[in-house]
């Protein structure tokens, strides 16, 4: 609700006791929208036309516009109030015409004449209502028009005419500009379809259109827009009866022979039109039969000038209503009987790809009733015909339902078969927006094609198809000559060499250190003082490694910690050297030894062999098949935890977000924008989606040159993602579309999210807040994580023993001598990556553990690309797999435990829609497939619980759910454990997004 400033108010009060002689403490004044609102009182009811007298005689004299603020829009209408103090309710209103203040005298006047001479008649002259001034198309007279709706709601109207020039050359129009203005933000669904009624109602000539543009008061930009069609009715029904409707037809004759008492019933049976004419108005039966002569007349020049299209004739008859056989008949032919392009029905005209016959058919069909469209303009459908896909766009004043016309339009479109169309794609919007809301999609025609039609004759064959993808062979090969036995052999006496060897020197150690002796030796003590002198050898000796060691990791912490500017200055200006120095890792084994790692040499790729990358032997139950991935990328594992190490940015706790953050700023810092696609999830999603494979995929599709990145992160919930999108990254650095790919897992909000847990406690969580005061101060922080915390700060502090507080002070002592304490977690991390890298590098160690299905998160770790994405070729077998792994039922897995999709996780996930809607970023959910071992009745329960969830959020805006779950339960071969994709899944399900007709992929 709009009002007044409190000294304009106060002037208002004052002016409306000083005209009616009534006290300041019985006058009331509110302003809604372009409404004055008086209300006067006392103890006794004043006078209502006494006091209506006094008030318009001030009126007269007096601008209302300069006791009101200077931001309130003119008042076109005052109410008057009148009643006793102390009642709930008015004893008497009076609206009053500010642009018709001398017509209100006059009743006044002539009222007042009538109470003295005891008559309750009032006279005087006639009050033109704003409805009958505003057909005469006066922009004063419409907004005082409009108002008497809108300042009930606390809008204010102002109304202009601006000339616009049509885009197709055709001389100028008027255009009316409807300027709404309230202290609040309406919604548009609210104002479209009144505003939109009452102006067509108007029936104004010469506008084609009016547009409605909502403002908050003090603002300068516009809330929205909206854009309402002024087309006549009978312009709306002539169009339609054109085409051949038959209310259409019906309304305009009954228009025409309502002068003559005549009704009209029509009904079209093949290509003929019957019309009946019977009395309009019968109800005894005694009404005479319309006039033949009459009825022809004036139904035979309507029927010439529509040339309804498809209608070849028109019987007409004349009847009274009830009777079975008409008095008379008579019958006539149309133009379409004369010019064979009238002859055509509009069905026909569609099926050969007519757009106008299919807007017709269209707009028919989503608007079934005839009156509303009339009223408010209905939906509207534009349509375009490009690259063999059918663009349909629906806009009426409040944005069309996709459940209410897509499938209508897909079904139709479906029937009608039209030559060269292979899909269609639907959109809806607001009349008046240029981006639609929502859009819909269906491929009439498979689109996909891999490779190209060299003959027209032959369709590409699945072998064709194998010979072109990249294969399994493409992997490092060992050795072809070799069989399963010899293997087998030789690593059991290596093994058994190597565990001989290395008891028999750690044996030989432990005895010249003379800490230990032989088990058969006599123990006897020895109380001589060499036993001390050796104590205090050994003694020196571990304080001079530990120094020793503790200078080397300072030195290596201060080589590979660079200032600014030397960091700045590591990133290569052009993208070459960039390549070779950020994805080879040779300039930093040449750096120092602490990184080196073994020879990647890779053996010719088409030679068999019983070995692989992805299995140390092949079994009986390896899969013969080759199945199609994308080739496989450089590892990113050395750069990534050198990124991450020489981050300005604290840690999160959690060492793939390091990693991956460092990927991803690596890969802005050498691109300069974001990339086009971001996918992100848990392990899901850092393991099922092949960006490479998904970019090439794309470019098949019409989409070249997009880069993608995965930002998947193992253990990932939708609290991680909120926090990553909303928090550790800035909106310049996001893409316009998002892929998050997971499951339900990651919504579960009643298990403990022991990711996010981890995170929330870290310095870089903290700092993530502290940075952004403007977007996320501390009421953004969890309130259990901050709440927690602080409880747990308080009870630590009073458990603090006289132990802690001496180790606490010898801590403190000893780091301010240590030169490598102060980075111990940094340490920490390089030594436990270091360490990663040396087992990656043990090829057959490696290999058994990925054939033996004992991968963990370790290794998922090392295997990351430039990309973000972790390629794992393991196929998922369930006999090995289940020998080395427990078979954990639904009701027994922690991640569906207390499963519930309401929730700490469904705050998060709100976040993130209402701040990807904000960005205007296409936010795309994938739930990712699953195994039938995985997907028990517990599972399945709760997975359907989670579709329920994600199709009722699907009615948001920028917002698509694509579901995948049930997409191959039973090809175990696209999985590298029950719930998780291999590479190869992940290519097909990178197929399957880039031709998922849904998706708005971005165009560069």
């Amino acid at each position: 609700m709009k009002t007044v400033l409190p000294d304009r108010q106060q002037s208002l009060v004052q002016w409306v006791s000083q005209a009616t002689g009534i006290n300041t403490f019985g006058v009331k004044v509110r302003l809604r929208g372009n409404d004055l609102h008086i209300l006067c009182e006392g103890t006794e009811c004043p006078q209502r036309w006494r006091t209506l007298s006094d008030l318009l005689q001030a009126l007269q004299q007096t601008n209302l516009d300069i006791l009101t603020s200077s931001e309130q829009t003119s008042i076109y209408q005052v109410f008057v109030y009148g009643r006793r103090k102390g009642e709930q309710r008015p004893s008497w209103c009076h609206r009053v015409h500010l642009n018709q203040i001398d017509k209100h005298l006059d009743q006044v006047q002539q009222a007042l004449l009538a109470d003295s001479e005891k008559s309750k008649q009032p006279g005087g002259a006639l009050i033109v209502s704003n409805e009958s001034l505003a057909r005469q198309g006066n922009p004063e007279a419409i907004a005082r028009y409009l108002s008497e709706t809108l300042s009930t709601l606390g809008v204010s109207v102002q109304v202009k005419i601006k000339l616009y020039k049509p885009k197709n050359s055709q001389p100028e129009e008027n255009r009316l500009w409807i300027f709404c203005q309230s202290s609040y933000s309406p919604d548009a669904s609210l104002l479209a379809e009144p505003i939109a009624q009452k102006l067509r109602y108007l029936k104004l000539s010469g506008y084609q259109d009016a547009v409605i543009v909502s403002q908050v008061s003090g603002e300068t930009a516009p809330d929205w827009l909206l854009r309402v069609d002024l087309t006549p009715p009978e312009m709306m029904l002539k169009e339609w009866a054109r085409w051949g409707d038959i209310q259409a037809i019906a309304r305009l004759l009954t228009e025409v022979l309502s002068g003559l008492k005549v009704g009209v019933q029509v009904s079209l049976k093949e290509s003929t039109l019957h019309i009946f004419c019977i009395p309009a108005f019968d109800p005894l039966g005694t009404a005479p039969i319309p006039d033949k002569a009459v009825c022809l007349e004036a139904i035979l020049p309507q029927l010439e000038a529509i040339a309804p299209q498809g209608i070849l004739a028109a019987t007409i008859y004349g009847q009274k209503a009830g009777d079975k056989e008409p008095t008379w008949i008579d019958w006539l032919a149309l133009p379409a009987a004369n010019y064979p392009a009238f002859a055509i029905s509009p069905l026909d005209l569609a099926n050969t790809g007519d757009e106008s016959a299919m807007v017709f058919l269209l707009e028919r069909l989503l608007n079934p009733d005839l009156d509303w469209r009339l009223l408010t303009g209905g939906i509207r459908v534009l349509i375009l015909n490009k690259n063999g896909l059918l663009h349909i766009m629906c806009d009426a004043p409040v944005c069309p339902q996709r459940q209410q016309v897509a499938s209508k339009i897909t079904q139709f479109i479906c029937q009608l078969k039209i030559s060269g169309i292979i899909g269609v794609r639907i959109y809806g919007r607001r009349a008046g927006n240029k981006e639609p809301f929502w859009h819909y999609g269906v491929d009439l025609e498979h689109r996909q094609r891999l490779v190209p039609e060299a003959t027209p004759e032959f369709a590409a064959t699945s072998i064709y198809i194998n010979d072109l993808v990249t294969s399994e062979t493409s992997e490092p090969i060992l050795r072809p000559d070799l069989t399963t036995e010899e293997v087998q052999n030789f690593v059991t006496e290596v093994a058994r060499d190597w565990i001989a060897t290395a008891s028999s020197t750690a044996r030989k150690f432990l005895l010249k250190s003379q800490l230990f002796t032989e088990s058969n030796e006599s123990a006897e003590p020895n109380h001589n003082v060499q036993g001390i002198k050796i104590a205090l050898v050994w003694g020196t000796l571990g304080l001079l490694l530990t120094l020793q060691t503790d200078w080397v990791l300072g030195r290596i912490i201060a080589f590979n910690t660079p200032t600014p500017k030397v960091a700045s200055a590591t990133l290569p200006s052009s993208s070459s050297e960039q390549k070779a120095s950020l994805t080879s890792g040779k300039n930093q084994t040449e750096k120092t030894t602490f990184f080196s790692s073994t020879s990647k040499t890779k053996s010719p790729p088409n030679q068999s062999s019983v070995f692989n990358a992805s299995e140390f032997t092949q079994s009986d139950d390896t899969p013969k098949n080759n199945l199609a991935a994308a080739p496989l990328k450089e590892k990113a594992t050395a750069t990534a935890i050198l990124l991450a190490a020489r981050s300005q940015m604290p840690s999160f706790n959690v060492r793939q977000l390091d990693e991956q953050l460092a990927l991803y700023k690596q890969r802005l810092a050498r691109t300069g924008t974001p990339p086009d696609v971001l996918i992100i999830g848990s392990s899901r999603a850092l393991r099922g989606v092949d960006p490479a494979a998904l970019s090439k995929a794309l470019a098949t599709q019409g989409y070249p040159n997009l880069d993608v990145f995965n930002f998947g992160i193992n253990g990932a919930t939708a609290q991680v993602v909120d926090f990553v999108i909303r928090h550790v990254l800035e909106p310049s650095e996001l893409p316009k579309i998002i892929i998050w790919a997971d499951g339900a897992r990651a919504f579960n909000g009643g298990r403990e999210d022991i990711t996010f847990k981890s995170l929330a406690t870290s310095v870089g969580y903290k700092q993530a807040f502290q940075k952004t005061p403007t977007t996320a101060n501390s009421n953004d922080l969890p309130e259990n994580t901050v709440n927690s915390g602080e409880e747990k700060t308080n009870e630590e502090k009073q458990e603090i023993s006289t132990y802690e507080a001496v180790n606490q002070s010898l801590n403190q002592a000893l780091a301010s001598v240590s030169t490598s304490y102060q980075n111990r977690d940094q340490i920490k991390s390089l030594l436990q990556k270091q360490l990663l890298l040396f087992g990656n590098n043990q090829t057959v160690r490696s290999q058994k553990q990925l054939t033996d299905g004992t991968s963990d998160e370790s290794i998922s770790q090392q295997a990351v690309d430039f990309d973000g994405f972790l390629p794992l070729s393991i196929r998922f077998n369930p006999t090995r797999y289940y020998q080395k792994h427990s078979r954990v039922p639904g009701n027994y897995d922690n991640d569906y435990k207390s499963f519930q999709v309401e929730g700490q996780q469904d705050t998060a996930f709100q976040e993130v829609l209402q701040f990807t809607q904000s960005q205007k970023i296409s936010l795309v959910f994938v739930n990712m497939p699953l195994t039938a071992d995985y997907l028990d009745p517990v599972r399945k329960q709760y997975e359907q619980q989670f579709q329920q969830y994600m199709l009722r959020l699907a009615t948001n805006p920028n917002f698509i759910y694509r579901d995948l779950s049930q997409q191959w339960p039973k090809v175990n071969d696209f999985f590298s454990d029950p719930s998780h994709l291999n590479r190869f899944g992940a290519y097909e399900v990178s197929k399957k997004l880039a031709n998922d007709p849904m998706i708005p992929w971005p165009v560069k």
